[in-house]
């Protein structure tokens, strides 16, 4: 673990934000396996970064309770149901982003649903790859507008302003003449409850 992590994990702890070092994403599925029992109900986020790790395949298969809005053949309003539902989970998983190297961690919502779990769900996971790692918070929201947008943009054919270039427009990014998907933003500065938010750090790429 080279010293630019040691620092991040360091910032966090002084945030309130329980950090662990995962060397590759077999092993982040693993800690994510271990942290949530098969007990628990679980609600999730879209994410790349998850899908790469397979995860909720495994907790479905392992016998958790998962409120999965993305469900083949369900209809839009089943899709939101089970978005709210989970945001209301035991268990809350996401990805960031992007984080900054002083501690925060920056998410963008759509619908607000993620924005929803990460700021109030029991217990939450964030997992992210290195690549999410920048300077400082202004980087961080650079990054998730110049660079998480556009490419999200791109995978879900949202029609935001920054699909062309990749250039933000929040000023002019709006209804009806574009589909905004960066509606909501979080950032999150400190977890006051001890042991609710956790951060797997993982040292690889992983998602946008």
């Amino acid at each position: 673990m080279d010293k630019k992590i040691k620092d991040l994990i360091a910032a966090w702890q002084k945030r309130n934000i329980h950090a662990v070092y995962c060397q590759d994403r077999e092993e982040a599925a693993r800690k994510i396996l271990e942290f949530v029992p098969q007990s628990l109900s679980v609600g999730f986020s879209g994410s790349m970064t998850l899908g790469e790790l397979e995860i909720v395949e495994r907790l479905k298969e392992r016998g958790n309770k998962v409120f999965d809005p993305y469900l083949a053949g369900i209809s839009r309003d089943e899709s939101l149901n089970l978005r709210k539902l989970g945001s209301q989970a035991d268990v809350y998983l996401a990805s960031a982003n992007a984080l900054s190297q002083t501690g925060e961690l920056v998410f963008f919502s759509g619908y607000g649903n993620r924005i929803a779990g990460i700021a109030y769900a029991p217990k939450v996971i964030v997992t992210c790859g290195i690549n999410k790692i920048t300077p400082n918070l202004d980087a961080a929201l650079k990054r998730a507008r110049e660079h998480a947008t556009p490419l999200n943009c791109k995978r879900l054919n949202w029609a935001g302003a920054c699909l062309k270039d990749s250039v933000c427009r929040k000023e002019v990014c709006l209804f009806p003449e574009y589909k905004r998907m960066c509606c909501q933003i979080l950032i999150i500065e400190a977890e006051v409850t001890p042991d609710r938010l956790k951060v797997i750090l993982v040292g690889e790429s992983l998602g946008y």
